[in-house]
């Protein structure tokens, strides 16, 4: 029944049949074969042996995995099956095998997890192969396989069954396997530089660190409501505050927001903190550390993203925040960039519709994100944020309406945030403050106070710079995905219609 035209239903059903058949002789998901090898250790060691030299020195193995393909020819047949290291072809003959096995072989589905015994050859075309002696069906597949010279190509559908995305496309496979060796580059670099791995709470009484809409939960044993974190940065700077100098996290934010190609309710971040540095150590720190990953299990200095040749090599570029404003619409009157009366009509012709209690630091930033970012396609830190849209960062000594923030775009994507740390108590109380006004106006985005944030402030926080990495964004860039579902194993989707 497996021919072309036949239904997913019907193949669906014809599969049912045959595990009834192998319920009725036994176990029909066995769980006592121990491979020895994988296909990618045998293609390492034995690749490069002639097939003379594996006859005059045979090597037995126990292999494993989905079977890929198979061609069956009267009384011998090839097998493809694959693990997770790589592919391995089985050679088999009737007669080599016990009573019975290779009639039931040939029955057997593409998808069925197998499992064979066997020496080492290689074929008249030289390909490294297994001859059976020893053949089980371990796992049967009741679902079919996409078609095999297509594979999975619809993208929804590829999100929604990731566990076929990687089973039939590569592709899928090497990018998830960057993503897991970027986290360990990452630990690497910075255990290397003595700062210590840390874990705080995903369960907040107050969220904080970010201006982001939470999400709510409730703990029923304490009666109270619990935030999902939005960002790690005040526990982790209560640490730096109790002497762990340096500090970093990797785990997940949460914030009920927007899905998009760019933004996922769940991500990714590396956060760390370093108490005896400002934001231009930081700045250097990130450089370096991209170059390092790149290098290491990326394309290298030069690649391709979001349809841009993206070059790691020469500095950063480090841009204040106004000076790209300039650069961008050289219309600008420089000596009216504080003024927001002057800002809301600039936002006007851009497009951007300001709200009435926005200062000229949030006008600037609203403008900036319309008429710069998009532009800043080779690395680029922006610098001097206004401290009306950095609560939590240090204003500049000699000029009090910006901070020491800075931002890395890459291919008109932000990739990192850092800045010099607000350690003043009373001026962060007095910007909690601000915060909280705002949020009672109905900026459902705005901090809560966080009275003990303000304590541990009082205690001492050393001078201290901080640094947030969107992992996803990272990944996406040293694998060049459009997507940040394409870096997620499991991204956010609208419920499926079933």
């Amino acid at each position: 029944m497996s021919g072309e035209g036949t239904t997913e239903k019907q193949l669906l059903e014809e599969r049912r049949r045959k595990l009834a058949t192998l319920r009725e002789q036994g176990p029909a998901y066995p769980n006592d074969f121990r491979r020895s090898a994988l296909a990618g250790e045998l293609h390492a060691n034995f690749g490069e042996r002639s097939n003379e030299s594996l006859e005059a020195e045979p090597v037995s193995v126990d292999v494993a995995g989905r079977l890929l393909a198979k061609r069956v020819m009267g009384k011998a047949s090839f097998a493809k099956i694959a693990d997770r290291s790589g592919e391995i072809q089985l050679f088999l003959q009737r007669d080599a095998l016990p009573e019975g096995v290779y009639q039931a072989f040939k029955a057997w589905d593409r998808g069925d997890i197998i499992a064979a015994s066997g020496t080492l050859f290689r074929t008249r075309t030289g390909e490294l192969t297994v001859g059976v002696n020893a053949l089980r069906l371990l796992t049967k597949s009741l679902r079919p396989l996409p078609e095999k010279f297509h594979g999975l190509t619809d993208t929804e559908q590829r999100y929604r069954q990731r566990y076929v995305d990687l089973i039939v496309n590569a592709e899928t496979r090497r990018v998830f396997r960057t993503r897991t060796a970027v986290v360990q580059q990452m630990r690497r670099f910075l255990d290397a530089l003595d700062f210590m791995e840390v874990e705080t709470p995903m369960m907040q009484p107050i969220p904080g660190g970010a201006n982001a809409r939470p999400f709510v939960t409730h703990h029923n044993a304490l009666d109270m409501q619990l935030y999902l974190r939005i960002a790690p940065e005040l526990y982790l700077k209560r640490l730096v505050v109790g002497g762990l100098e340096r500090v970093y996290e990797i785990n997940r934010n949460f914030r009920n927001e927007g899905l998009s190609t760019q933004h996922n309710p769940e991500f990714t971040m590396l956060e760390l903190y370093q108490a005896y540095a400002g934001h231009a150590d930081l700045m250097t720190l990130t450089e370096t550390m991209i170059r390092t990953l790149a290098r290491a299990v990326g394309p290298g200095l030069t690649l391709a993203w979001l349809g841009h040749d993206i070059d790691l090599g020469p500095d950063f570029a480090r841009v204040a925040l106004a000076d790209a404003l300039l650069a961008a619409d050289p219309a600008l009157d420089a000596s009216r960039l504080r003024e927001p009366g002057y800002l809301r009509g600039v936002c006007d012709a851009a497009g951007v519709a300001p709200k009435a209690d926005w200062g000229a630091g949030k006008l600037q930033l609203e403008l900036f994100e319309r008429i710069v970012e998009p532009g800043l396609v080779q690395p680029t830190f922006i610098t001097d944020y206004p401290l009306e849209v950095s609560p939590l960062a240090r204003a500049r000594d000699d000029d009090p309406f910006v901070t020491e923030r800075f931002e890395l775009f890459v291919a008109g994507r932000e990739i990192a945030n850092g800045f010099s740390e607000l350690n003043d108590p009373e001026e962060q109380a007095a910007r909690f403050r601000t915060q909280v006004q705002s949020k009672d106006a109905g900026d459902a985005e705005a901090m809560f106070y966080d009275d003990d944030y303000v304590r541990a402030l009082e205690y001492g926080l050393p001078p201290t710079a901080g640094l947030g990495v969107g992992i996803d964004r990272l990944v996406m860039m040293l694998t060049g995905q459009d997507s940040i579902r394409d870096v997620l194993l499991f991204p956010h989707l609208r419920r499926e219609a079933r």
